[in-house]
């Protein structure tokens, strides 16, 4: 199959380096000096089952590169999903399939939008990051839930194959927020004190702020009837010792000088909050502080 990734950061080069390991066509669109890395001398995965090594993989700075893909794994920023969206809809097959692998609960809609086709949602469940222009990471998991469509079991099947577990569910949209509550939970405290999910939890004070902003989450999601489990606060607290060394999407995107996703993370649950006549003062206030922390590294 030929596959494009369209937004070459972390999650799109660990899940493009494992399709074109299992032998699939693949092009990174990415960074100038993701480009440069690659042509150079391949993309290096390291994996934390022990794989270390180069993966012969394509690489190019602009959206023409997807005109031959038959999938596009789609992996920008949240605040950058309608201007990706715009770009590389003249570039789009008109089969080709579109996952929206986002952190955020709405892109699947605003992308689809855009390009006036459906687009797959997915619920990405992964620890990488990059440790060179080249050099993806992987710190834990690498799971994928995909919503329904007409494409989606036969896509699902072929991430399989290439060791990427994948499910089907009807429910993506209440998976989504799963995901949400746990970033809010620990993306913004492990951007401002740049710390790990494990040094997080040994502060009782900060699993107190967490607690409150997932109960304000909870309180949003199941006002707008989404259905969140019980379970929620216990297995928010369980990432730490699954992932015990792993800093945040936020505070990566903060510690590189770049603009966050907070905005749809902790700032999607304000606003919902908002209209739905919901107090989140736990999540204005971490929303408060990453922004703080944008403004000041301006």
């Amino acid at each position: 199959m030929n596959i494009g990734v369209m937004g070459a950061g972390a999650v799109g080069c660990f899940f493009g380096g494992l399709l074109a390991r299992a032998g699939h066509a693949v092009t990174l669109v990415g960074r100038p000096t993701l480009v440069d890395a690659v042509r150079a001398h391949g993309l290096r995965l390291q994996m934390k089952d022990g794989f270390d090594g180069q993966v012969a993989i394509g690489a190019a700075t602009g959206p023409e590169a997807l005109a031959d893909a038959d999938l596009v794994l789609f992996c920008v920023k949240s605040a950058d999903t309608e201007a990706t969206g715009r770009a590389m809809l003249p570039h789009l097959k008109p089969g080709a399939v579109v996952l929206a692998m986002q952190n955020g609960v709405d892109n699947a809609e605003r992308l689809a939008a855009v390009l006036g086709r459906p687009v797959v949602p997915v619920v990405v469940y992964v620890a990488t990051d990059m440790a060179g222009p080249a050099h993806v990471r992987h710190h834990g998991r690498g799971d994928l839930i995909l919503g329904t469509g007409p494409d989606s079991e036969r896509v699902a099947e072929m991430l399989r194959a290439a060791n990427i577990p994948a499910t089907v569910s009807a429910g993506v949209t209440a998976a989504l927020w799963d995901k949400l509550i746990i970033n809010c939970a620990y993306n913004a405290m492990s951007a401002v004190a740049q710390v790990t999910y494990g040094t997080m939890v040994t502060v009782p004070e900060v699993r107190a702020v967490m607690a409150d902003v997932v109960a304000e989450a909870v309180a949003v999601a199941r006002a707008g009837d989404i259905a969140v489990g019980d379970d929620i606060l216990d297995r928010v607290m369980a990432l730490a010792a699954a992932m015990p060394n792993q800093f945040s999407s936020t505070a990566q995107d903060l510690a590189r000088g770049k603009r966050s996703e907070i905005d749809y993370l902790n700032g999607h649950v304000v606003r919902r909050g908002g209209v739905l006549g919901i107090p989140t003062p736990a999540n204005r206030a971490l929303l408060a502080l990453v922004k703080l922390l944008e403004v000041k590294a301006a």
